[in-house]
């Protein structure tokens, strides 16, 4: 039997793999569907709603029944909507079942982080950003997956067929294994006191990790979105060349989080947000600003960098304003963050696209620079209202 680690750690890589699997075979989709650049714009649309609708649900369900519940549902729901995308044949068939995919994305996305709280909490480790590691590392495998599936001339139905089959089969193997916290429904009907606490809207710290997790999503969208292009446009680079653009922020993400519980144990979750997210805003600002190629690629690979730690360790300072005295709780306030995350996801690269249009891409790159640098002076607003607050949990932050 797989370690409670190893288990959500593997989640982490399986809803990873799910979407990069699908989001590297778009074109094939689209030319499957016949969907000019317009249509398919609005098709892709349908998993970022699907992401909103589906956060806060997903939070108040883990707190009624527990994360393991949520985690199973979640994945194997998203390994059985994956073949479907094989079958669509129009662009509002596309729409539907990408809305689909992402309220079971979104579900999953919640669940995992509400579990891997429960097991930074049993091992007193701050594990979160590795966590956040196997995601990356899976979306770069689930592309790897799909452009050799692209080169030996498989449709979309086969290749996710296969994925969605290994992606059920996995998740099966790892359920016993995954944490088993219960719910508020359990520990009512076994007669304990349930105790919730204020509504995550109440609460101004919440609204402020939001807010963090939100600049930090608006820059990592525009980074997937528009990285390319810009090389391309901007700094004159070939397509092929521009491709490795987003790869080098990729894997400069991956890497930089696998190193995460030795770094938040040395500058602790304030510093390393308020750091990273200056790194950020320093590499955006290097490839916009210095008109050369390389300085574009650095540029992209400190951003990646920088932003490594800001969703995985906003994730993990959200779960530990909710927790409880028994030591569980923490659902709601991850599910309300991640729900405003996904927004800057969702509004991100077409607010950096209009930006784009009116002035130039560098300009509206620029932008996201200056929205990351927003980081640092509300991670100074968390720390003043946790002292404010002079919340027990919070002795306790560096280590969730």
């Amino acid at each position: 039997m797989l370690s409670r680690r190893a288990a959500v750690f593997g989640v982490f890589v399986l809803n990873g793999s799910v979407f990069g699997t699908w989001a590297a075979r778009v074109p094939a989709l689209a030319a499957q569907v016949g969907a000019e650049p317009g249509g398919l714009g609005l098709s892709l649309f349908g998993v970022s709603v699907g992401l909103v609708c589906s956060a806060p649900i997903a939070g108040r369900l883990c707190a009624a029944f527990g994360a393991r519940l949520l985690v199973v549902l979640g994945a194997a729901s998203g390994c059985l909507v994956l073949p479907v995308l094989g079958l669509v044949a129009d662009p509002l068939q596309l729409g539907l079942v990408l809305f689909l995919l992402g309220l079971t994305v979104g579900s999953l996305d919640v669940s995992m982080n509400i579990a891997a709280v429960a097991v930074i909490r049993e091992v007193d480790r701050p594990l979160m950003p590795v966590f956040h590691a196997g995601f990356s590392i899976g979306g770069l495998l689930g592309s790897l997956g799909a452009a050799l599936a692209a080169a030996g001339g498989w449709s979309p139905l086969s290749q996710f067929s296969i994925a969605g089959a290994a992606g059920l089969l996995f998740i099966a193997l790892i359920t016993s294994s995954l944490p088993a916290a219960e719910g508020e429904r359990s520990r009512a009907r076994a007669g304990d006191e349930v105790v919730s606490g204020p509504s995550p809207v109440r609460m101004p710290v919440l609204w402020l990790l939001a807010a963090i997790a939100l600049c930090s999503a608006i820059a990592e969208g525009a980074s997937a979105d528009w990285t390319a292009l810009f090389l391309v446009r901007e700094r004159g680079v070939a397509d092929a060349l521009a491709a490795a653009g987003y790869a080098v922020f990729s894997v400069a993400m991956a890497a930089t989080r696998l190193s995460g519980e030795r770094a938040e144990r040395k500058w602790g979750p304030y510093r390393l947000l308020a750091g990273g997210a200056t790194l950020a805003a320093v590499g955006l600002l290097t490839a916009v600003l210095v008109p050369a190629a390389p300085a574009g690629y650095l540029g992209f690979m400190l951003a990646g960098i920088g932003l490594a730690f800001s969703f995985p360790v906003t994730m993990g300072l959200a779960g530990a304003v909710g927790r409880r005295a028994d030591g569980t709780g923490g659902e709601r306030e991850i599910a309300f963050v991640t729900t405003v995350a996904y927004t800057g996801f969702l509004a991100g690269p077409p607010l950096i696209g209009q930006v784009a249009q009116a002035t130039t891409l560098a300009f509206a790159l620029g932008m996201a620079a200056v929205i990351v640098a927003l980081i640092p002076p509300t991670v100074l607003l968390v720390v003043r209202t946790r002292r404010r607050e002079a919340d027990p949990v919070m002795a306790g932050a560096p280590t969730v």
